[in-house]
């Protein structure tokens, strides 16, 4: 088992091989050829086929010290490949324009480690074992799935699987583990394997015909045809309990783990070895492939890289780049049965046509049957299109009212429902009860004659006009601009009724101020009702806020929530605000309520940044809001954001300019959950702060490892890489070097007119 370094020494493939030998033997996992494949081992690395139509291929890393340098980008040495296999520190591809194969490592991409006696060949699939490679002779361009095999050892010294009986084999499928090799025999449709290390992986012949293997260091599970039910032999270390009744369409299988994904709604179910926290829930996929401890897959909704972690190490070791990718490998021929051909035009790119190289193959993908949990499959599969998933909140008919689990009247109840979970208006701020007891020094114990009496007897909370923000640049999603005339003064028994007489199951939300209800008006209007409790009222002085009352009624903006009116009548205190029907950004990204998508994320970041904008500049004297997060932030009616709970400054407060930086910071960690998904401080993640986790990432200019992959990304990532780039310059520990909410404001309007070309 010595290497011969008269032969090999000074070559690439020696090379690969001294640093193969050097590696960890603790535990490994390959695939079939596909779109995606991983490389193993301390080296390890993972490569995809770009969706770009030249089958030009995308590769990333690890992110640590070791000698590889990371690889984000394309392989400009590669040639363009039709699939991918992964073997321990290297990976193997048939070409897509000769369909012969070619080996390489990270270190040395551009040289084909292929022995010479086999570069000249052609195959149809190929599958990397640790340090072999098996293929099948033929043509990928060919509809002929099946041919005879060459098998060939990166060390060159080792014959094993270089005999007779291998050669003369007529195989469909092959898969190859650490010393072994299976595949799918053409007419018989059972499972042989062969190889130095078969002798455990006798395959039981009650298992039948496989569609697809996936091979472990010790074991292979497949694809039964029949059933689509996963089967597996070997070692059950590596692969534990099989989940049993579930339809696979794709399987993969990494150190001791295997993960499949689903025949009916595409989602992804791990087992093994396995910390199923990590396993995504609401992606479905359309190809997966498994490193030791990672599974990277492509995503059916928008062919965007994903990853993650199944043995509790760092997700962050396999981060890929914010690209489209190859959902499948090009074939020639119809689509068979079960499958539709993927169109290329559902990217929205108007010069990619197709994925392949040549317009004669195509993609066929398996079709979805159901949809993930909160959709509805709103189309079936046809010849050029998979089955369509819906939002459950677009449910309008009884064809979907069963699968969303919503009773036939939902269309109200669905709607209450929602209204009932928002937090709706400004909080449980000290200046905003006080408004309420001062409101009722205007006013009490005087009794208002008629509504117009009323409107002039506290002169300090007359309205003034609402102030415009600028045009919204996207007539799709405009802005929400109110026009008040004055502050209403409202009698208690309208609000009662309006409240229902404050009945619990209009209730908003309650806080040591008292408590926030719903309320319908005689006009339609609805409204949300503060109402302050006893101990509120008591306990307050209101004499000293006159001033700060009459800044708090003049705050009239679009990106405000604005205060409609009061009632001081009977001891009681209520303030009326306009009703945010669509609740809180906390509630989009991280509650119950529908996701955001990225239009609506850069729309709300502007203007949230305006509200801010016009406390800091258009106020006088200026307001610092104190509180700025993400269920501080409201959407009104059309969707426009709406800044809430602000307080003001003191006679006490000098440094405007010190508080206002902090404002920017805060703002800051909200453009971080906005851009990530990720809470500002999760216990369940580490760090949990999602400053210590995001900063260092943006800083070593890994923005794309922090962007939510739970929502479908665009073609063209550029505004959300520059919203990351402007969330770091509100971070900067320095204030003095953070931005203005002015310069914030103005950076945002630019990302988003860019991102009207998403």
């Amino acid at each position: 088992m010595l290497l011969q370094r008269s032969c090999l020494s000074g070559s690439p493939l020696f090379f690969l091989i001294s640093l193969l030998l050097l590696l960890p033997i603790t535990a490994f996992g390959y695939g079939s050829s596909g779109p995606i494949a991983a490389a193993f081992g301390q080296n390890g690395f993972f490569c995809a086929i770009d969706a770009g139509g030249k089958q030009a291929i995308i590769c990333w890393n690890k992110n640590d010290n070791s000698s590889v340098p990371t690889a984000t980008a394309y392989f400009s040495s590669l040639p363009p490949m039709a699939s991918l296999s992964g073997g321990e520190g290297f990976l193997c591809g048939i070409t897509s324009n000769s369909s012969q194969a070619f080996c390489f490592s990270l270190l040395t991409p551009g040289t084909d480690l292929v022995p010479t006696s086999f570069k000249s060949n052609s195959y149809s699939q190929i599958a990397v074992g640790k340090y072999h490679a098996c293929a099948i002779k033929g043509s990928y361009f060919s509809s002929i799935e099946y041919g005879n095999i060459n098998c060939w050892e990166f060390n060159q010294t080792f014959n094993s699987f270089r005999n007779s009986n291998v050669d003369s084999l007529i195989l469909r499928r092959i898969v190859s583990g650490d010393g072994f090799s299976c595949g799918v025999t053409n007419k018989e449709g059972g499972v042989i394997c062969w190889g130095p290390r078969s002798a455990n992986l006798e395959v039981p012949a009650s298992f039948g015909d496989f569609e697809t293997l996936a091979s472990s260091r010790n074991s292979v599970c497949g694809i039964r045809n029949a059933s689509r039910e996963v089967e597996c032999w070997g070692d059950a270390n590596d692969y534990g309990a099989p989940l049993s009744g579930t339809r696979f369409v794709d399987i993969t299988a990494g150190a001791h783990h295997f993960c499949g994904i689903r025949e009916d709604n595409h989602g992804v179910e791990c087992w093994g070895n396995v910390d199923l926290s990590s396993v995504p829930k609401g992606s479905g996929f359309l190809a997966i492939a498994s490193s030791d401890y990672t599974t990277c897959g492509v995503r059916e909704v928008d062919l965007v890289l994903d990853c993650w972690d199944v043995h509790g190490k760092s997700l962050m070791d396999y981060s890929p780049p914010l690209q489209l990718c190859s959902p499948g490998v090009c074939s020639l021929g119809s689509c068979p049965t079960g499958k539709f051909a993927f169109n290329a035009s559902l990217l929205n790119e108007p010069e990619l046509t197709n994925l392949c190289v040549r317009k004669d193959l195509k993609i066929c993908l398996p079709c979805g049957t159901n949809c993930s949990q909160g959709y509805f499959p709103s189309s079936t599969c046809s010849e050029n299109a998979d089955r369509i998933c819906t939002a459950c909140s677009l449910c309008q008919n009884s064809s979907c009212w069963d699968v969303c689990g919503l009773p036939s009247s939902s269309g109200f109840k669905q709607q209450d429902q929602q209204i009932k979970k928002l937090v709706i208006i400004i909080g449980p701020s000290l200046v905003s009860v006080l408004l309420l007891v001062l409101i009722g020094w205007c006013l009490f114990p005087q009794k208002a004659k008629d509504e117009e009496s009323r409107k002039q007897r506290c002169s300090c909370c007359l309205a003034k006009p609402v102030v415009e923000a600028d045009p919204d640049p996207n007539p799709q999603l405009p802005l929400s601009i109110t026009t008040i005339g004055e502050t209403q003064v409202f009698r208690l028994s309208e609000l009662k009724d309006a409240t229902h007489g404050f009945k619990e199951f209009n209730e908003l939300g309650r806080g040591s101020f008292g408590f926030v209800y719903k309320a319908v008006l005689p006009d339609g209007r609805q409204i949300a009702v503060k109402r302050a409790n006893a101990a509120t009222i008591i306990h307050t002085n209101s004499r000293e806020f006159e001033a700060e009352l009459e800044i708090l009624c003049s705050i009239r903006h679009s990106n405000i929530v604005n205060l409609l009116g009061y009632c001081a009548e009977m001891g009681e205190r209520l303030l009326v605000y306009e009703l945010m029907p669509h609740g809180t950004l906390h509630d989009h990204l991280h509650g119950e309520l529908s996701p955001l998508d990225w239009n609506f994320r850069l729309k709300i970041s502007l203007q949230a940044a305006r509200g801010l904008e016009y406390l800091h500049n258009e106020v006088k004297p200026p307001i610092v809001h104190r509180d700025v997060k993400t269920s501080n932030i409201l959407l009104d009616s059309e969707w426009g954001a709406r800044i809430a709970d602000f307080g003001l400054l003191s006679s006490n407060d000098k440094d405007v300019n010190g508080d206002m930086v902090s404002d920017v910071y805060n703002f800051g960690v909200v453009l971080l959950e906005i851009l990530s998904g990720r809470k500002a401080y999760d216990r369940d993640y580490n760090p949990p702060s999602i400053v210590e986790w995001a900063l260092p990432l943006l800083r070593m200019g890994r923005a794309a490892a922090i962007i939510d992959r739970n929502v479908a990304l665009p073609r063209n990532v550029e505004p959300l890489l520059k919203l990351a780039d402007v969330a770091e310059l509100t971070l900067r520990e320095n204030p003095s070097q953070r931005p203005s909410m002015s310069s914030v404001a103005n950076m945002l309007d630019q990302i988003v007119k860019i991102g009207l070309t998403l």
